[in-house]
């Protein structure tokens, strides 16, 4: 943690935003995984032998799964033709600023696209008010750990990164010396 923070420390402008650029294509390979699978799934839902037999609520409850898995996979997508476009103009920060922005959309969309798809499945199976309850655990659950934690815990150190932290410090200014053990 500390060796991580000294070398940013040091990095110039373009190595921060190309070290940004890096760190959120990977976090978007991630994401990009996970609404194609629902997208997929998603689509081939109403082929199945079941599907006839779904309420005007449940084909609602789908149809804003499927448009919601849709926008959710156009945005998380969407860096990439950003990038297409910008290639070798020297815009990183524009294009890691965008791509910031179409990444936590495209999760707003997941999020309400998987949490419509489990309505959608447990109102099939159970009883309305049970499936009602297990879809909104299930949103508290995904929006805890989406957006609570991690808009609580932006600015946060663990008491261990900031003794580690202190520790380096004390050891950067300090001159080598051997140790009497």
């Amino acid at each position: 943690m500390a060796g991580e923070k000294q070398r940013m420390k040091h990095e110039t402008e373009k190595e921060r935003w190309d070290r940004n650029f890096a760190d959120l294509l990977q976090e978007l390979r991630v994401a990009q995984t996970g609404v194609q699978i629902l997208f997929a799934f998603l689509l081939t839902l109403p082929f199945s032998n079941g599907f006839p037999k779904v309420t005007d609520f449940q084909k609602d409850t789908y149809v804003v799964a499927l448009i919601t898995a849709a926008f959710a996979t156009a945005m998380i997508i969407s860096p990439v033709a950003f990038h297409r476009a910008l290639f070798r103009q020297g815009r990183k920060p524009e294009l890691v600023r965008y791509a910031h922005r179409m990444a936590t959309g495209g999760l707003a969309f997941m999020l309400i696209s998987m949490v419509s798809s489990i309505l959608l499945i447990t109102d099939y199976l159970l009883d309305t008010w049970v499936s009602i309850v297990l879809t909104a655990v299930a949103a508290a659950y995904f929006l805890t750990f989406w957006a609570a934690i991690p808009f609580a815990k932006r600015n946060w150190l663990d008491d261990d990164a900031e003794e580690e932290d202190e520790d380096f410090a004390k050891d950067a200014a300090e001159p080598n010396v051997p140790s009497r053990a």
